[in-house]
């Protein structure tokens, strides 16, 4: 009877741990199987030039917001304003087996061969808002950019004295879209009688260059009827130079990408104008792009724009001017908030 009952003991042991492998088994599989379903997400990578405009914050976020909704994972990386990390993050990010890449550029001549190198990986590439030059990208999606300059000389135009002197502040030379903007603008300035006296260049987007360029100039007896900058955080430093002559709301200034700062300097009459992008708007566009890449399916641009080798497909949305009189426009589309932009002042 002892035998038969240890008998039955080993027997129900040995189902016992039969069943307790089988469940291990199973949790296995099922581990397994959810890891399978991570990697059949959708991965992007996003790699920024930095983040010291502020806007590039807000493109960040709408970016993940949007691809986060169509089921995709994003990686973000920044490079801080260097061409070479930047390089190296994309390596990363093919290395990270991404299914797109998405580039705002540090130096538009610099990561060419990087991108090549995705593209040869089999992996997706867009340039964000900034071009980049003979990469044969997958999309170039971005504002178009010489309305920006042509909006910057309509202000300055109504705003400035016939043969009125003009001072060009202009962004980084190694950011593709200060090209553009700077024709867009000539083509413009050009047809006049107003004169550009000077042209200078914010390296890496210094703001802080803009103050002592600015400053050396009018310091040496230079005139200015206008000072063009290439972004509001550059013009927030060009009006503190004048500020310290006692020249502010004198001299028409115009910047763009409406930072708060901006807005409230525009209603407060030291800035003439800026240039509202709407970046949520370019974020989300970009996300529902990089998808469609993803997945394989031909996307729908609306014409190409050359990089220097081969036409690339591109999309260009529409920037608004934006004075005092229709600060309302970025209010409406909750970019700012009213009590913020007339912090200052009474409306």
């Amino acid at each position: 009877m002892r035998q038969m009952i240890e008998r039955m003991g080993g027997i129900l042991g040995l189902a016992f741990c039969m069943a307790l492998l089988s469940g291990c088994r199973g949790r296995e599989m099922q581990t397994a199987g959810e890891t399978a379903q991570k990697d059949d997400r959708i991965h992007i990578g996003l790699s920024f030039d930095s983040f010291i405009i502020e806007r590039w914050q807000r493109d960040r976020d709408a970016f993940v917001a949007r691809a986060s909704e169509l089921g995709a994972e994003v990686n973000v990386q920044c490079a801080n304003g260097e061409a070479k990390e930047q390089a190296a993050q994309i390596e990363y990010l093919i290395e990270k087996d991404m299914d797109v890449i998405v580039i705002i550029a540090t130096d538009y001549n610099a990561l060419s061969e990087p991108v090549r190198k995705a593209k040869r990986e089999g992996v997706r590439v867009i340039a964000y808002d900034r071009l980049i030059k003979d990469a044969d990208v997958d999309l170039y999606i971005t504002f178009d950019n010489e309305r920006v300059g042509e909006m910057m000389a309509e202000t300055i135009l109504a705003r400035t004295p016939e043969e009125g002197k003009i001072f060009m502040m202009c962004g980084s030379p190694e950011d593709n879209n200060v090209s553009l903007v700077m024709e867009g603008f000539h083509g413009m300035i050009d047809r006049t009688d107003r004169v550009v006296v000077e042209t200078a260049y914010a390296d890496n987007w210094l703001s802080e260059i803009g103050f002592y360029q600015v400053s050396a100039y009018l310091d040496k007896g230079g005139e200015a009827d206008a000072i063009m900058c290439g972004n509001d955080d550059i013009a927030s430093q060009v009006i503190r130079a004048l500020s310290e002559r006692r020249m502010a709301g004198e001299v028409c200034v115009v910047g763009q990408d409406a930072d708060l700062g901006a807005c409230q300097r525009v209603v407060e009459g030291t800035q003439a104008m800026t240039v509202y992008k709407p970046v949520e708007k370019l974020a989300r566009r970009a996300a529902e792009c990089a998808v469609t890449l993803a997945k394989g399916e031909d996307l729908k641009t609306a014409g190409t724009f050359f990089d220097g080798a081969q036409e690339v497909p591109y999309i260009g949305l529409e920037p608004v001017a934006v004075t005092a009189a229709n600060m309302d426009v970025i209010i409406e589309d909750g970019f700012h908030m009213r009590e913020e932009i007339y912090l200052n002042v009474g409306e």
